[in-house]
């Protein structure tokens, strides 16, 4: 049964890279493959490694949006984004230190790059711009010039904590556990009309403060959307001044190690584990909410990497069945004396949990509380 599957798999796989290349053959030759644009993902690393990911697209003409859009120029750039022109065998080129590396796009047009620096990196910023160019690719009338910046997390040496999140339904409310909601959040929303939870900025934004004051320690947001939606993403996180940080997302298309699981599970779990394996030093807070798996991913966390989780924040959806699987989950954790994982209603208890534990500074909650008045206001005016 078991090679059966297999079998299945890998011929769903193949079919699906004959199409792209057949419907790229298709544009080429209607010449339909330009102009083309580099598209770079923030991604982290430390001084002696840098991971650089991005893809080579058709550039849609896709812009930031305003918060005069209509719903139909909403639907039009979400069409966009996932109606992309993906660009396979195109050659980046991106400089370290005066040193040349090239890399060549897959199927998809993506690119993913470890750099190790010949001498560590001297950071003034938490950020390192890395600069790219598409040095080729195979489509017609290929014009050079096309730059672009990548931008690497590297988390200075006096971090307090690193803080891993979620975003749909964490930060932002999408209604993940309704298809038909989800769908029409999506499809209908721009970054200004997507509206995150009240007091999620001013509570990230002490998080990041921590207690030394220096507003240093690294966030990075792990998402199940796909990496076309990474820009809304991006710019609403921009937009609501809510720190940066690498977005984690995931392929929108079929991968052979995703069919058979759960995606959700499987692609989250390996992106928080491999931002543990990077800073083996570095311990986490770790936030989510009740809609989806968020507390079984991270108690599957807590147990494979003892000592380095040091609170867990839970946004409850008021799904009565979910919320009894979280309280268990916390129950058990509380029992083994692992981690406090919290089942909040809003940001402000989580602000106050994060004080009493010494995570931020005790000020702060008064200005959570505050913007999340202000947040409410907002919303009924």
């Amino acid at each position: 049964m078991k090679n059966i599957k297999k079998s299945i798999t890998k011929t769903i796989l193949k079919g699906e890279e004959k199409l792209d290349l057949l419907t790229f053959e298709l544009k080429n030759k209607l010449r339909l493959n330009r102009p083309l644009q580099i598209v770079t993902y923030r991604s982290y690393g430390t001084p002696e490694r840098l991971y650089v990911k991005g893809r080579v697209l058709v550039d849609k003409g896709i812009q930031h949006s305003e918060e005069n859009d209509t719903t139909w120029e909403n639907l039009l750039n979400m069409y966009r984004r996932f109606e992309s022109d993906e660009i396979p065998n195109a050659r980046v080129q991106l400089c370290l230190q005066n040193k040349h590396y090239d890399i060549t796009t897959d199927i998809e047009g993506y690119f993913v790059l470890n750099l190790h620096p010949e001498e560590p990196l001297h950071l003034e910023d938490i950020w390192h711009p890395i600069e790219l160019e598409l040095i080729e690719a195979p489509v017609h009338n290929f014009e050079t010039g096309i730059k672009e910046t990548a931008y690497v997390l590297v988390p200075p040496p006096d971090a307090e904590y690193g803080i891993i999140s979620d975003i749909d339904d964490t930060i932002v409310r999408t209604g993940a556990t309704s298809l038909l909601q989800t769908g029409r959040n999506v499809l209908l929303n721009n970054a200004h009309s997507r509206i995150p939870f009240h007091g999620v900025s001013q509570f990230y934004k002490s998080l990041q403060l921590g207690r030394n004051g220096k507003r240093n320690n690294p966030f990075f947001y792990v998402s199940s959307s796909p990496w076309n939606n990474y820009d809304l993403l991006y710019h609403f996180l921009e937009l609501n001044e809510i720190p940066q940080g690498p977005l984690l997302l995931r392929d929108f298309g079929i991968d052979e190690s995703k069919l058979g699981h759960s995606d959700h599970m499987s692609h989250k779990y390996k992106e928080i584990e491999n931002i543990l394996i990077t800073y083996p030093h570095l311990n986490f807070i770790l936030i989510g909410d009740s809609g989806q798996q968020d507390a079984p991913i991270y108690h599957e966390v807590v147990k494979n990497h003892p000592g380095r989780i040091m609170a867990i924040y839970i946004r409850d959806v008021n799904i009565e069945k979910r919320t009894q699987a979280v309280t268990k989950i916390a129950d058990e954790l509380k029992a083994n004396g692992e981690v406090e994982m919290v089942l909040v209603k809003d940001t402000a208890a989580a602000a106050a949990h994060a004080a009493e534990k010494g995570f931020i500074l005790v000020e702060e909650v008064k200005e959570v509380e505050k913007e999340a008045e202000l947040d409410e206001e907002g919303d009924t005016n």
